[in-house]
């Protein structure tokens, strides 16, 4: 079940991203693996849907908010023990539901980044808006190394066909 984050949840969501992060260490990117989360005041600006375990309580996230007319997915996370279910894929499918075009940054060359988006329709995108300068902008001020980072677009469905 996808529905809207509830506020309460917000602290558990920061607990999925730590714990989404750990896969970088095995690929030689532990500075990755040690970033922050999204703060609470991040993920409290923006549009969260949680992906909810048997259990009841979320085991991913998304957040996306706005950036140049396009939903922009700021972040995505599924926690280790609920990966490679489609629960990611499905989180994606719901934000790419609307008329609109949707962006994210993401690593060039980790495989569960942009080959996975890739796999799901997403391409590069080889001219940046500015505001998606301006995400990447912000990402390389908080030492993401802009040579393996790529903006990616997903066209809305009309477009795609």
């Amino acid at each position: 079940m996808i529905r809207l984050a509830q506020p309460a949840e917000l602290p558990y969501l920061q607990e999925i991203e730590n714990a989404s992060g750990e896969p970088f260490r095995d690929i030689g990117m532990p500075e990755i693996a040690d970033d922050d989360p999204m703060s609470l005041e991040d993920l409290a600006e923006h549009e969260v849907w949680v992906a909810i375990g048997a259990e009841g309580v979320p085991v991913a996230f998304i957040a996306v908010g706005d950036v140049d007319g396009a939903t922009h997915v700021h972040q995505v996370c599924v926690h280790p023990t609920h990966a490679r279910q489609g629960i990611g894929a499905a989180l994606i499918e719901h934000v790419t539901r609307s008329e609109r075009a949707v962006t994210l940054t993401t690593f060039r060359d980790v495989p569960w980044n942009a080959p996975y988006y890739e796999r799901l329709g997403f391409q590069a995108v080889a001219d940046v808006s500015p505001g998606l300068a301006g995400v990447m902008r912000e990402e390389a001020s908080r030492g993401l190394d802009p040579a393996r980072r790529v903006a990616m677009i997903l066209l809305p469905a009309q477009v795609r066909a």
